[in-house]
C-alpha cells in the first residue's frame, strides 16, 4: 500500500481551538475518494469538501487532521467516490486512529 506524504485535509484551526483530531484514511476500495465531508454530529450541515488533494487513489492512505475548534468527539463523515456514490459514517475521532473505506 502506497502512503501519501502529505496531510490529506486540514480545516482552520482557531487560536482557542481544542486539540486537532488525527486519524489515517486507508483507501481500500477500487474507487478513488474525490470529496470528503465532516461535521460535528449535532450539527445539519456538512460544509466543504475537506479534501486537499483531486482525489485519494486506491490503495492509498494519509492523515486527516481535523482542528476546527469544536470540542465533540463524534463527528459524521461523508465520503464521496468518483462513480458518484457515497458513503457516510459517525465516529468517535477521539478514539479513532485508522478509518478504512472497503468495497
Amino acid at each position: 500500500m502506497r502512503r501519501i506524504a502529505f496531510i490529506l485535509a486540514t480545516l482552520a484551526a482557531t487560536p482557542a481551538a481544542a486539540e486537532g483530531l488525527e486519524f489515517t484514511l486507508v483507501n481500500n476500495s477500487s474507487l478513488k475518494l474525490v470529496e470528503m465531508y465532516v461535521s460535528p454530529h449535532e450539527k445539519d450541515s456538512w460544509g466543504e469538501n475537506i479534501l486537499a488533494v483531486p482525489a485519494v487513489e486506491p490503495g492509498t492512505q494519509g492523515q486527516i487532521s481535523i482542528a476546527d475548534g469544536e470540542t465533540v468527539c463524534d463527528y459524521d463523515m461523508r465520503f464521496v467516490m468518483d462513480n458518484g456514490n457515497s458513503v457516510d459514517a459517525t465516529q468517535d475521532l477521539c478514539k479513532l486512529g485508522t478509518f478504512t473505506l472497503n468495497d
